[in-house]
């Protein structure tokens, strides 16, 4: 798992111990711990928009659904790989770069840590189907 996926994994750990109600702060909250306030990797937004899309659709655990993010290609990505992971044998273990080019098939789209989110949360049993 990669800092992308660990953020990802504390964040919905952070919501549920702190009783927060906003996924975006606390994402923010989980990601200057990591990466330090301020930093670019802190303020990265595709893995965020990823994490949030998947809040959006009250896909992760003890995070209901709402409007966390305008972002329709990260969210998008996020989805598309979640659809993939359940149609494989939960033991197979998949890599983020195989992942990536299923979700994005024959388009030449940069790959932007989207997957770490995505397989850390999957691997954690924190996504409902």
């Amino acid at each position: 798992m990669g800092k992308y996926g660990d953020a990802a994994v504390r964040t919905v750990k952070y919501l549920s111990e702190h009783k927060q109600d906003s996924p975006n702060k606390a994402w923010d909250e989980v990601t200057i711990q990591i990466f330090g306030e301020g930093s670019s990797s802190q303020k990265k937004g595709c893995p965020k928009n990823t994490f949030l899309g998947l809040c959006e659709e009250g896909l992760l655990e003890g995070i209901p659904r709402g409007i966390y993010t305008n972002s329709k290609k990260n969210k998008g990505y996020g989805l598309k790989a979640v659809k993939i992971l359940g149609k494989i044998d939960k033991d197979k273990d998949i890599n983020q770069r195989v992942l990536w080019k299923e979700v994005i098939e024959d388009q030449d789209i940069k790959y932007n840590s989207q997957m770490d989110v995505v397989l850390a949360l999957w691997r954690e049993g924190m996504i409902r189907l």
